[in-house]
């Protein structure tokens, strides 16, 4: 069983991947910077510790005799400057938390965005037209942090981009995955519930396959 760090554990996504990461036996320190907010989450394999995903010396402190260190933190729902300013910013001060730690480094997997997956027609999801202001600068700050990311050959990391919609929903354990392209359903639809979008994180912890890559799911 693997022991994993992880920063963003009360949102919606990181939420269902401390579920789903318990459910399968690991061991789960939940970083975070208000304890209050997890008081309802018990279970014998979870530790709850005080952190800050934008101090790098914070993400050492968290890091230090992990596996893995995941990272699942954005703005709110529909918060593009919360996004802006904190998606980046956290993927640079986890990589240079790790970095810290040498041959000690947990391996790094963070939650990404779909807006640069490339769509049948060869563009990419943030070229639609008609895309409000808020949600191009949430794709873009996911964008931004692969592009960061894609420069870091020190680190073994990995960013995990979901369908084009992700929803909470049901867990069918279920997906399928793709490197660079959105993966779509045969009606033409791209969406992953935040559940499987879960199962395929911590399988990828399970069962490296995109070490030092992105990748994407949906059914």
């Amino acid at each position: 069983m693997a022991k994993i760090a992880l920063f963003g554990a009360t949102g919606t996504i990181g939420s269902r991947i401390l579920r789903e990461a318990l459910d399968r036996g690991h061991h789960v320190t939940a970083v975070v910077r208000d304890p209050a907010k997890l008081t309802g989450e018990t279970h014998q394999n979870l530790s709850v510790v005080v952190g800050d995903v934008l101090d790098p010396a914070s993400v050492t402190e968290a890091a230090k005799g992990q596996d893995v260190l995941v990272g699942a933190v954005g703005g709110g729902q529909g918060d593009g400057p919360g996004h802006l300013a904190t998606v980046e910013p956290s993927a640079k001060a986890l990589v240079g938390g790790v970095r810290t730690l040498g041959d000690e480094a947990p391996r790094l997997i963070m939650v990404g965005g779909a807006g640069s997956l490339r769509t049948p027609d060869g563009k990419q999801v943030w070229d639609a037209e008609g895309l409000p202001e808020f949600v191009l600068q949430i794709m873009h700050a996911h964008g931004d942090a692969l592009d960061f990311l894609r420069t870091v050959t020190d680190v073994r990391w990995t960013s995990l981009s979901p369908a084009a919609t992700i929803e909470p929903g049901e867990r069918t354990g279920a997906y399928r995955t793709d490197t660079d392209s959105l993966v779509l359903d045969a009606e033409g639809t791209s969406r992953i519930s935040a559940e499987d979008y879960a199962v395929a994180l911590i399988d990828e912890i399970e069962r490296p396959q995109h070490v030092g890559e992105r990748f994407t799911v949906g059914y």
